[in-house]
């Protein structure tokens, strides 16, 4: 399938909802904790069992995106699209299947390994093409798409808690969920399927001289080779791993911090709890990442890892004491966590250039995969032993918090240690590259 190119007069303003249908669906994903209380009624699962689902997806996210990369890079936006719609919406059939027999083991697989390669492929399909598109402003141009992935949550949250309350929560009733959740979301990612276009680039004149990206080129081989790239890899890793803790178990997270209290927490305001902090997640990838192409990136991080830290420390001391605290905090946490995925292309741009910009990215999405499996186990683990150990409430949570902040000030060091690509990394310019070949050439035998 080869890219469709956008035919002079194009507007490269209908990118961004191309890139929106597919991202707004993958964004489901972050709506996963309102099924698991009723997976675990339903199947005897534990906290941490019910999790396997979004953690294998967001495995297979990430490496699904490293290893994609390059494919998207070749194949184009629409191919990528394509696979994208196909694997994540097959998930949720096979999820179906797997809930109507009763068969957790096919839960994990659709939802998580063949879903989670859907997710890889279709959050990195549009990031390479929007930076083309808009080089005058690749923070705010990728913010607009990836905030779709982080405002799936936002319809998908109360829809599905909608569904299961007219369906009902035992297998059957999360079986029809599931089979409506993939026949819809086929079809709402094949409107970006069919819009997306690749920039015209117009033919270079005869004996003109070829024009060359400005700035630093760095291939995505060479790319992974220097420390920037791993500082990066780190401080991402870091990020995503105190945010998605909270959001993988937001539901039933709030629900224990204040089930003590004279004020419990609803199921349904729980759902509503979950749909707020998506709406922060999208608010962040645009509006951070569109601060970041005013202040910088370095400096964009150092907000995300220094104040998020400075807010888990306040949910821990005095969450359980003041509900608005604690939803006022959560959603700073997730803002960054949202604005983090957003600035992290632009980041990476800025370093390595536009050359192989889109592989790069993909590469560096393995540490969304660590993350993904070391935030939610780190919390539910934490949270199923604590409750062994008879404790309830806010008690269940304390231990983890702390670790997250441990990880955010890791974080935080590694920002400040990345510097500028050495230029000896960098791609070779036309004249240079001339000059390599010829070394080369006369230093065979």
């Amino acid at each position: 399938m080869s890219p469709p190119v956008a035919p002079p007069g194009w507007s490269r303003w209908l990118v961004p909802p191309a890139a929106l249908s597919v991202h707004l669906s993958i964004g489901q994903a972050y709506a996963w904790s309102v099924f698991k209380p009723p997976l675990e009624s339903a199947l005897g699962l534990s906290g941490t069992q019910s999790a396997l689902p979004f953690q294998l997806g967001i495995v297979m996210l990430g490496l699904s995106a490293a290893f994609g990369g390059t494919l998207v890079e070749r194949n184009g936006p629409r191919w990528a699209m394509t696979v994208a719609l196909v694997c994540f919406s097959s998930g949720f059939l096979l999820s179906a299947l797997g809930a109507s027999l009763e068969q957790y083991w096919l839960i994990v697989f659709g939802y998580g390994f063949v879903g989670g390669i859907g997710l890889g492929i279709g959050y990195i399909s549009p990031v390479s093409t929007l930076i083309k598109w808009f080089p005058d402003r690749p923070g705010m141009a990728t913010g607009i798409a990836i905030m779709g992935f982080g405002g799936g949550a936002l319809i998908a949250s109360p829809w599905s808690a909608q569904m299961l309350e007219s369906f009902g929560s035992d297998s059957s009733g999360i079986a029809l969920a599931f089979l409506v959740h993939g026949l819809s979301y086929a079809v709402f990612m094949l409107l970006g399927v069919l819009l997306v276009r690749v920039p015209r680039h117009a033919p270079e004149a005869p004996g003109t001289a070829r024009q060359t990206p400005t700035g630093p080129q760095v291939s995505a081989k060479q790319a992974i080779r220097t420390p920037q790239f791993w500082f990066l890899w780190l401080v991402l890793c870091m990020n995503v791993t105190a945010g998605i803790g909270i959001l993988e178990k937001a539901a039933p997270m709030i629900t224990d911090f204040f089930a003590d209290t004279s004020t419990p927490v609803s199921v349904t305001a729980a759902a509503g709890f979950v749909a707020l902090l998506s709406a922060a997640n999208m608010a962040g990838r645009i509006g951070w990442s569109s601060t970041s192409d005013l202040i910088g990136r370095k400096n964009i991080y150092r907000v995300y890892l220094g104040v998020g830290a400075l807010m888990y420390a306040l949910i821990a001391l005095f969450g359980d004491t003041s509900k608005p605290l604690f939803i006022l905090c959560a959603l700073v946490i997730l803002s960054f966590y949202g604005g983090g995925f957003a600035t992290i292309p632009a980041y990476l741009k800025d370093l390595f250039g536009t050359y192989q910009v889109g592989a790069i990215h993909g590469r560096l999405l393995t540490a969304w995969s660590l993350a993904g499996v070391l935030g939610p186990l780190i919390v539910n683990w934490i949270a199923d032993r604590q409750e062994e150990a008879g404790r309830h409430g806010a008690s269940l949570y304390g231990l983890s918090f702390v670790i997250m902040i441990g990880l955010l000030v890791v974080g935080f060091v590694a920002n400040e240690l990345v510097r500028p690509v050495d230029p000896r990394h960098h791609v070779p310019q036309p004249k240079e590259a001339d000059r390599v070949q010829q070394q080369s050439e006369s230093a065979q035998p």
